[in-house]
């Protein structure tokens, strides 16, 4: 389990990292990326300190970035769920006889309580998406070559047919998911630390956390707080 969310946050992160950015210092132009395009906000602009923008299709990258920001919006959203303790009536996995309300609210309390066939049909269902299998007009398509990155939805979602907008929007979805990368990442760190996904500090009660460090013990021999 620690290997895979290990990965997975590698993954993550690379996605994060890697579209839409320049060194800030190159003798070479790069014109693949500048002001004003998806993704390259302010205040870093075309910031690339790996100098990926010219090495590797950036264009597989913007998809890689897109697709891990929406899953993480999804995944940020199931966390906020999980610990307002708001559950679906019904069951989770007749079968097996789970309810949504006998869900835990650990992130990875509750990935482990989904059933192996449950896990599969999550799987099954991410392959229709990513090949476009039984695609429909309100459904999600494959991502083709002749569409924008990230455009994978059918001939009845929403288009905007201002530029200004669509920009506007498309710079939304990019900066939240990049938010949400980095807030999934946070809450699976916190609880892989010991300490609440959300709330590591103790939440809303205000409770203290649990003592990590016992300062006064850890610390007596040293001569500085000693001499306090």
């Amino acid at each position: 389990m620690m290997t895979t969310v290990a990965l997975a946050l590698l993954e993550s992160a690379q996605a994060f990292t890697a579209p839409a950015m320049r060194a800030p210092a190159r003798s070479t132009a790069v014109t693949m990326f500048e002001e004003g395009d998806i993704g390259v906000l302010p205040p870093l602009g075309v910031y690339d300190p790996l100098g990926l923008i010219e090495t590797r299709d950036m264009r597989r990258y913007e998809i890689m970035e897109i697709k891990h920001g929406r899953a993480a919006m999804l995944g940020f959203l199931h966390v906020i769920h999980l610990e307002a303790g708001v559950r679906f009536p019904g069951y989770l996995s007749g079968s097996a006889g789970l309810k949504f309300t006998d869900m835990p609210k650990g992130c990875f309390a509750s990935l482990e309580a989904v059933p192996a066939l449950g896990w599969l049909q999550i799987l099954a269902v991410a392959l229709a998406c990513e090949t476009g299998y039984a695609g429909r007009a309100f459904s999600v398509v494959k991502q083709t070559d002749d569409r924008e990155p990230g455009d994978i939805g059918g001939e009845g979602w929403v288009r905007y047919d201002d530029p200004g907008e669509k920009a506007y929007k498309l710079n939304v979805e990019r900066q939240n998911g990049r938010a949400a990368m980095m807030g999934i990442t946070g809450c699976l760190a916190h609880e892989i630390l010991g300490v609440d996904a959300l709330y590591p500090t103790g939440g809303f009660g205000g409770e203290a956390p649990p003592e990590i460090i016992d300062m006064y013990t850890s610390f007596a021999n040293f001569p500085s707080f000693a001499a306090v």
